[in-house]
């Protein structure tokens, strides 16, 4: 079977011709990330970053520092980071891929499609609760005394539920991790596959990876903890499907390009791709000031930046907090409104934001090889993309 033909091949490319696009004067745009990122780098000692900026489909790249301190060897648009928990928007996008070719629905519940849990509390939690945090209680992490899948299943089939599913959201590399596993089980294929050989080639994304092949290590940048000891990413249970993608800033923008591409295609002319990004956009629960989507999260726009450091806080991976669920009818009417949908991520030696705004057609990532606060990755995207959305509204 030839895996590509398990999705359509789809390269993103938004028109480059709009007013907005033809207002960003380069020189602008390398100002305003210089003013944010500069500044940031020196006060944590980041060694490299790297910025993509997509405006109207007008791409901007600005690379900072050094990928290994021990050889200065430079951050290029090529460079590979691990982007974290931004690797859930994938899984993500594979559950919808597979709902939108009838594999599964987000409203199955999670048994159904592992014998090895019927009977559990996942005879209650649906495919939907686990993309959007809302399963009841899942822990952040795998208890660290499980080593294998069977006993990651045991420990699934005999978890007991804190609250009932979609009263809480509660942030959890196990859900989304049993969300990965079910959606690439309805395709046949193993995880890894599913993304590496399936959902990036069609997206057009090249240069990205859950397991980065001998040719490409050279690429790899070291990573750093907070203490500037190197470090990478070791593989640990449901690391794939929870945080284990390495990519680059130009695969980055391509997959931000599809989204917003995805938004502003009439409904009738998406391919299966579009719609399944189309879908995972659509909020389904209100957590505070911040609304959940299939793992991305989104806000009304303009967004203040107190909303957005609020949504994307500590508090909101460690606690608990309450949800809404959402009338078919209200999760209708987000579609044409203007939102901010964006997506931290960190691993203990990179650090990496990504947002994007369909009604303004711009789209931000920022990636690191150091481990530094989630807030000061939203606030300088937030002060990247505010000034050059004013730059263009003020030009005629």
């Amino acid at each position: 079977m030839n895996l590509l033909s398990l999705l359509p091949v789809f390269f993103c490319a938004l028109a480059a011709s709009s007013h907005a696009a033809e207002n960003a004067d380069p020189a602008n745009v390398k100002l305003a990330i210089d003013r944010a990122i500069l500044p940031m780098m020196q006060q944590y000692g980041i060694p490299g970053m790297a910025v993509g900026i997509s405006i109207d489909g007008k791409r901007y790249f600005h690379e900072y520092g050094v990928a290994y301190k021990e050889t200065r060897q430079p951050i290029t648009s090529e460079s590979l980071f691990e982007i974290g928990s931004i690797s859930k928007t994938f899984t993500a996008t594979l559950a919808s891929q597979a709902q939108v070719k009838g594999n599964l629905s987000m409203l199955d519940n999670a048994s159904s499609h592992l014998p090895a849990l019927r009977g559990s509390s996942f005879d209650h939690i649906s495919l939907l609760n686990l993309a959007t945090h809302t399963s009841g209680g899942l822990p952040l992490q795998v208890p660290g005394d499980i080593d294998n899948a069977d006993q990651l299943m045991d420990y699934f089939k005999y978890w007991p539920p804190l609250q009932a599913a979609g009263t809480v959201r509660t942030y959890s590399n196990p859900g989304i991790g049993l969300l990965g596993m079910i959606a690439a089980k309805s395709m046949r294929l193993t995880f890894d596959d599913a993304i590496e050989k399936t959902l990036f080639p069609a997206l057009g994304m090249r240069h990205s990876y859950l397991r980065v092949p001998p040719g490409q290590v050279r690429h790899y940048a070291q990573g750093y903890t907070k203490n500037d000891e190197p470090i990478r990413l070791s593989k640990g249970l449901l690391a794939s499907e929870a945080y284990g993608v390495k990519s680059s800033t130009v695969d980055m923008i391509r997959f931000i390009e599809a989204n917003l591409q995805a938004n502003l295609q009439a409904s009738e002319l998406r391919s299966e791709l579009q719609r399944a990004l189309f879908d995972t956009h659509t909020g389904h629960f209100q957590a505070g000031g911040m609304t959940q989507a299939l793992v991305w999260e989104r806000y009304p726009y303009p967004v203040a930046l107190k909303q957005l450091l609020a949504g994307n806080s500590d508090a909101m991976v460690y606690q608990a907090t309450p949800t809404t669920g959402l009338s078919p009818e209200a999760q209708q009417s987000q579609q044409p409104a203007p939102a901010w949908i964006n997506k931290t991520g960190a691993t203990n030696g990179f650090a990496a934001y990504v947002a994007f705004v369909p009604s303004k057609k711009m789209g931000i990532v920022i990636l690191a090889n150091k481990n530094y606060p989630a807030a000061e990755r939203v606030t300088a995207a937030y002060r990247i993309l505010t000034e050059l959305d004013k730059q263009a509204a003020s030009l005629p």
